[in-house]
């Protein structure tokens, strides 16, 4: 599949509470993003995870989301800040080729990779990248959209994590997405 990133007014559409029905955040992070935890979000978008993933981490936390896309990323601080989060949000614009977090080597306690890696132009420096960010037992989870990724691709994207060091832990259930929660050891 050629590389391709979602065009920014589509960030209209995923941050619609309407998306709600199908993928509430909320139900999907509570299980793995407590109060107190840095968490690594490339591809946000407008926020339709960053805001929940800011509630969660508390004011003890920090979300760091990081996209190639300035509209995108000036839509989600204006959406955070409206909701009181922004100091909890570290937002950042990355390169094409890097997501620009050599800072938080050794720092992150999860990452959330949704519906993004397939946008990426290398699944497997993605996951370097992002596994260096990683404390010790920190953990991916990993979602692609079912009816855009084939599961060929998906296979080969958890191969590419396996190659960065991290390992499948579970396989949790989230509608309509190929799914891993992976860990580094």
């Amino acid at each position: 599949m050629p590389h391709r990133v979602c065009p920014w007014w589509v960030g209209y559409l995923l941050a619609s509470p309407l998306r709600r029905l199908a993928y509430d955040p909320a139900k999907i992070l509570a299980p793995f993003v407590r109060d107190g935890m840095t968490v690594l979000e490339p591809g946000p978008g407008m926020g339709f995870f960053t805001l929940e993933l800011a509630r969660r981490v508390g004011a003890a936390g920090r979300v760091v989301a990081v996209d190639i896309q300035p509209r995108m990323l000036e839509r989600l601080r204006r959406r955070a800040a409206a909701r009181g989060l922004l100091e909890r949000v570290d937002i950042r614009l990355a390169e094409s080729v890097s997501l620009g977090v050599a800072d938080l080597v050794g720092t992150v306690d999860f990452v959330l990779a949704f519906a993004m890696v397939h946008e990426m132009p290398s699944a497997g420096a993605f996951f370097r990248e992002a596994a260096q960010t990683m404390k010790p037992g920190a953990s991916l989870l990993l979602a692609e959209p079912s009816g855009h990724v084939k599961p060929t691709l998906f296979d080969a994207e958890i191969e590419s994590a396996g190659q960065a060091g991290l390992t499948v832990a579970e396989r949790p259930a989230i509608r309509r997405s190929l799914t891993a929660l992976l860990k580094r050891a």
